[in-house]
């Protein structure tokens, strides 16, 4: 090996390092004996997003790399200059500057950069996308034009957030709230929309939301009410991916979150967990510690401080 080659092997090892520690674990190839790379980190409050500089490199995820990462998220992907190929799913894609796409963190995804390419990876936490979305499908690796009105607002917003010279927590997430809502009409499926399943799917997450607070909400309830079989709602349930008692859990645990981010000092976490239908205040706490990575004392904390 040269030692130009080593210089290049040596570079390519410390970007992909960066890569690892900003981004999660991927894994890569070199393409070409020109490969250039960089990666800087931006983290506002709820914010954490990279700019990625690549040339000439294959950056992928397999199951392995998939396993061996914490985070189950999205990666909503902004291509600022230059080209890059994109797989996920059977889906491939060509994007250009200031196309965007989203990515599914627990699925295997394949990046190709085979000129100077910059792009800005942010990462949207998963309940933030899935309460935005309603759980009507998320079109992952779907490219949204530059030109298109959601990619153009998008991008001011994220790019003008980097620019701030400080976001408190609120404001960060409030940033991130307002990139999946504008998001919305392209990575949700709305076709599904005027299909009877999903109507029924709908009517049932409203019957949720309505009556999340009831202790006795169960299978058994929610199925009687909305006119299904306690079996035809685990299937209904089923075709998105979930477990009718976990979304249960995960939308009293959303709520909490919320009533956190404006209760006082004063507020007993415990009355606040009972209000939102857990009647157990240690598995309040360790749900939403698994949930939102803190404990909801440390969750009311931070939004104090903001």
């Amino acid at each position: 090996m040269t030692t130009a080659q080593a210089l290049r092997s040596d570079h390519f090892d410390e970007w992909l390092q960066g890569i690892n520690q900003v981004c999660g674990r991927f894994g890569a190839k070199l393409l070409g004996s020109e490969f250039s790379g960089a990666i800087r980190e931006y983290k506002a409050g709820a914010i954490k997003l990279s700019f990625v500089d690549v040339a000439q490199a294959r950056l992928f995820r397999t199951q392995k790399e998939v396993a061996q990462s914490d985070g189950k998220h999205f990666y909503l992907a902004i291509q600022l200059n230059g080209h890059a190929g994109m797989e996920q799913s059977g889906n491939s894609i060509e994007m250009g500057p200031g196309d965007i796409t989203l990515i599914d963190s627990t699925l295997p995804s394949d990046f190709v950069y085979r000129e100077n390419s910059c792009q800005l990876s942010l990462i949207l936490p998963r309940h933030m996308v899935e309460q935005g979305l309603r759980f009507s499908g998320v079109r992952c690796a779907q490219r949204i034009p530059a030109s298109s009105p959601v990619a153009v607002l998008a991008n001011r917003l994220i790019l003008e957030s980097t620019r701030q010279a400080s976001l408190s927590l609120p404001e960060s997430e409030a940033t991130l709230e307002a990139v999946v809502s504008l998001l919305r009409p392209a990575i949700g499926a709305a076709e599904a929309e005027q299909d009877v399943h999903e109507r029924m799917f709908r009517k049932t997450l409203r019957f949720i939301d309505e009556n999340i607070c009831a202790e006795e909400l169960c299978p058994e309830t929610i199925a009687r009410e909305v006119g299904v079989s306690v079996r035809g709602l685990y299937r209904m349930f089923a075709r998105k991916g979930l477990v009718v008692a976990q979304y249960i859990k995960n939308r009293r645990l959303d709520f909490c979150a919320e009533s956190l981010r404006h209760a006082t000092a004063e507020q007993k976490l415990s009355a606040l967990g009972y209000a939102w239908g857990f009647t157990d205040s240690s598995y309040f706490s360790t749900a939403f510690k698994a949930r939102f990575g803190v404990s909801p004392s440390e969750y009311r904390k931070r939004y104090s401080q903001g």
